[in-house]
């Protein structure tokens, strides 16, 4: 019996042996014969991969003007133990360094891979290149690679365009696409597009002797990929328009949105101060982007999507279109204004008197009848309590698409302030606070904030009778590849189109006999609102919003002037003359034209003066 099992087991364990050798062979037979991949890496040491960059991809405007191109430049590399005498201060004047300078980077070289090529130098220009490549005869053991270079056509649209820089560690260990010395777009279209702009890398491999010395291609070329471009991008933008736009915010902080109201294609995107992207290339971005990084007015900041403001009177058109889909007022609805709205001890100030009825409430821009008609919203019985009724006002506002990400395909943008009930609740305690405790809600201030592309976008809801579209900046890539489908899905705000034609005739009265008359473009209706926005730090911001023209609009607009005072003194001006340009191409305005090109806000003693 013992000897039967003693007779089973040599068999079990002599099979398992059996097995272990079977799977030896087959994987022994899988690296050497079937597999070429394996023979290619243990030969590596004899082979020299050479990466070949693909160009990234240009960028148009939707007139099909070119924006940002490529321009060729060239990396100088070094391999150390390949290196002989040579005129060292002949190379660094050549490439424009100092001799301390070289001696670190060789030194690193030398650290890292003595027999490998390291990248010594980047972005040599074409200009020393050209005298470069004469002279490489004299510098043994340096060699050159050619690479791509962004540039922008235009000094222009930096916050909308983007830069690109040198993939970070972090980066790197994320995506294993990026290798060291690799460059990724980190703003604007360049980031928002870059699997799109970027390409595809390729490489060749070539076989080197002990001395790291080319002696030609591996296998003929066979391992060899080529790179593929990138893809070309057209813009929704229009580069005139950004131009014009930045010229008129010259020497003024602030933003402009500019949108096509019935795509949602963003037509300007102005954030000022700003600069010129051509300061972020090459080996100019070292010296640049500190400075512009230290600059006190913030130029790298992108007010138009990260700013946040109150949006002061221009809110009462929201406010106004709520009331009306709620039925706590009608068309005809009328308050009386005696210069405020009084709650207790304190009173909201109104600059009007008399009695109004919604288009001239609209038009006068009255404080006190929208007090009346907040007081009316979180009142409303139907909802029982007052946390209810804001919690159905704050809906109904959001559906316009204020106080949360819009999901344009700009990063950075940010959600705005458009507290939940749950914060008054722990701020003055539930059941404790009412209508009259928030009513600076009314009138777009308190805890209300929004960047200056919300309000554009809201103003293009009403444009549309109810309903907008994301804003997104790409029109088209490549020729066959798809926007994103989320773009052409209508964004619905639930309110009827009848209550959109009362609020817009207000609109259109606000420019043509109210506060916006500066707004005013010979030949077409215009449609606004100004707003003035408090400002604890110096003089109140100039807010315009508008579309126009007012029954088949093409353009709808948001203008923030930092420490511009009345929405009518700087916003509807250059909100005017935006429209005039986009519409017309020609500007008949002149004076209001130069009184805007000529205005500057940026003195800081100004500003502090109310």
């Amino acid at each position: 019996m013992n000897e039967t099992k003693y007779s089973e087991r040599r068999f079990v364990i002599g099979g398992i042996f059996c097995v272990i050798a079977l799977i030896y062979v087959v994987k022994l037979f899988t690296i050497q014969v079937m597999d070429s991949s394996y023979k290619l890496s243990a030969e590596s040491n004899v082979f020299r991969r050479v990466i070949d960059y693909p160009a990234r991809g240009l960028v148009f405007d939707r007139t099909g003007k070119l924006l940002v191109f490529n321009e060729s430049t060239y990396d100088v590399l070094v391999t150390p133990n390949a290196v002989s005498e040579f005129d060292t201060l002949d190379l660094c004047n050549i490439l424009g360094i100092t001799i301390e300078y070289f001696r670190t980077e060789l030194n690193k070289a030398i650290k890292y891979a003595p027999y490998k090529e390291s990248v010594i130098f980047k972005q040599l220009t074409k200009q020393r290149y050209s005298v470069l490549q004469e002279k490489m005869y004299k510098f043994p053991g340096f060699d050159i690679q050619k690479r791509t270079a962004r540039r922008y056509a235009y000094p222009y649209a930096a916050h909308v365009l983007g830069y690109i820089r040198e993939a970070d560690t972090s980066l790197i260990n994320r995506d294993p696409y990026y290798k060291a010395g690799d460059y990724v777009g980190v703003s604007g279209i360049e980031k928002s597009y870059e699997k799109e702009l970027r390409g595809v890398k390729g490489s060749k491999i070539y076989i080197v002797d002990v001395k790291n010395r080319v002696q030609g291609k591996y296998k003929d070329g066979k391992y060899d990929s080529a790179a593929v471009v990138g893809e070309n991008v057209t813009s929704t933008l229009d580069i005139d328009l950004q131009v014009y736009g930045e010229k008129l915010m010259q020497n003024k902080v602030g933003a402009i949105v500019a949108i096509e109201p019935k795509t949602g294609e963003i037509l300007a995107l102005v954030s000022t101060p700003g600069y010129d992207p051509n300061l972020l290339v090459g080996s100019d971005m070292a010296v640049n982007y500190p400075k512009l990084v230290r600059d006190r007015f913030r130029p790298m900041y992108n007010r138009a999507i990260m700013g946040c403001y109150p949006p002061g009177s221009t809110f009462k058109t929201i406010n106004a279109l709520i009331g009306l889909h709620e039925g706590v007022i009608g068309p005809t609805t009328s308050f009386p204004c005696n210069g405020g709205f009084s709650i207790g001890r304190h009173i909201v100030k109104c600059h009007h008197g008399g009695s109004l009825d919604l288009i001239s409430a609209i038009e006068h821009s009255c404080n006190t009848y929208f007090c009346h008609e907040f007081t009316r919203i979180i009142g409303d019985r139907k909802y029982g309590r007052a946390d209810s009724a804001y919690s159905n006002w704050r809906r109904r506002v959001q559906s316009f698409g204020l106080g949360k990400k819009l999901g344009s395909d700009l990063s950075q943008e940010v959600n705005g302030i458009i507290y939940s009930k749950d914060y008054f609740n722990r701020f003055y305690g539930e059941g404790h606070w009412s209508a009259t405790t928030i009513i600076s809600l009314s009138i777009g201030q308190g805890e209300l904030s929004f960047s200056p592309l919300q309000i554009c976008n809201a103003c293009a809801t009403i444009a549309n009778r109810g309903h907008y579209m994301i804003p997104h900046i790409v029109k088209t890539i490549g020729k066959d590849i798809p926007v994103d489908s989320r773009f052409y899905e209508p964004q619905e705000t639930g309110i009827k189109d009848e209550y959109f034609e009362t609020v817009i005739q207000g609109m259109y009265q606000v420019c043509e006999m109210g506060t916006g008359r500066s707004a005013r473009v010979p030949g077409v209706k215009v449609c606004g609102k100004t707003g003035t926005a408090q400002n604890p730090h110096g003089k109140d911001h100039s807010i315009f919003e508008a579309f126009a023209p007012m029954d088949d609009p093409k353009i709808a607009i948001a203008v923030y002037v930092e420490n511009g005072g009345f929405g009518a003194t700087y916003a509807a001006p250059i909100a005017g003359l935006m429209i005039e340009k986009y519409l017309n191409d020609t500007i008949t305005r002149k004076d209001v034209e130069q009184r805007m090109f000529n205005a500057n806000l940026m003195n800081i003693d100004a500003q502090m003066k109310n």
